[in-house]
């Protein structure tokens, strides 16, 4: 080798990798308001620093984005161009979410599906195999857990299709929103935990559709005397709710037919 050459390999060892093309996946407990604060205000630190990309929300369904918008579009205009729906998803909760996105001139895209096409899922069999077997065993158990164990049996592996039609779908649109990106580009995805965990949600599904993009997992500590959940890189601590029991309401009210997320919980 050149010895002259070789102080210019070291000075290139020395420099730290290129930042890659990156999503961030933030689990929520949707009735926690300061882990949609938090995710906020990455959010917004982002778009400051030019690497915000894109936002994708589980709270819209796909198809449904704020692409030309302006910055400094009204609430109401961004409301309609998501087809935002009050009440599956109080917009107060998520207010900030979005506008902070918006007004850092970024698109916002529903990732979610739409009604008929979740109920078309839970008929579909094919679902059964399109993560590992694992995977769909804890996802299983989130269903099962997440409706209190009031869910009937025969109810659990349609309900389970569901929630793996709807994480692909998610991750079909995190996929799109980032090809094209700068290297250093994130685009940042919110939804219920069980849809950001590495261990039964969408980036089972991203590890096939956009192999080259990097994931981060962030989930938050959610609940009194709550551990880690197994599945994400990275688990913030957050301001508790006080505790409620949401068994109690699911008894009282019956179970949903197609709810809103899979957990009534709100995992």
């Amino acid at each position: 080798m050149d010895g002259r050459l070789l102080p210019w390999l070291l000075c290139l060892a020395a420099l730290p990798p290129a930042a890659a093309q990156s999503a961030w996946l933030y689990g929520e407990r949707h009735d926690h308001a300061d882990h949609q604060r938090q995710t906020a205000a990455d959010i917004r630190r982002l778009g400051t620093e030019g690497r915000l990309h894109a936002v994708v929300l589980e709270m819209a369904e796909r198809g449904a984005d704020t692409r030309g918008l302006p910055r400094d579009a009204a609430e109401d205009a961004v409301r309609a161009a998501l087809r935002w729906n009050d009440a599956g998803w109080p917009w107060p909760r998520y207010r900030e979410v979005v506008m902070n996105a918006v007004r850092a001139g970024v698109p916002v895209h529903g990732g979610n599906l739409a009604q008929a096409r979740l109920r078309e899922a839970m008929q579909q069999p094919h679902w059964d195999t399109a993560i590992p077997a694992e995977a769909r065993a804890r996802l299983l158990d989130a269903v099962r857990d997440g409706h209190c164990g009031l869910l009937p049996e025969a109810r659990l592996v349609p309900m389970a299709r569901m929630q793996i039609a709807r994480d692909r779908s998610l991750a079909q649109v995190v996929a799109e929103a980032a090809a094209g990106a700068p290297a250093d580009a994130v685009v940042v995805m919110l939804a219920g935990a069980t849809h950001a965990s590495r261990a039964s949600g969408v980036p089972l599904h991203l590890a096939a559709l956009a192999p080259q993009l990097g994931i981060r997992s962030i989930g938050y500590a959610s609940a009194y005397g709550e551990t880690a959940e197994p599945g994400f890189d990275e688990w913030r601590p957050a301001r508790p709710e006080p505790p409620q029991d949401h068994c109690a309401a699911l008894r009282e009210r019956g179970l949903p037919s197609v709810p809103a997320s899979t957990s009534p919980t709100s995992r």
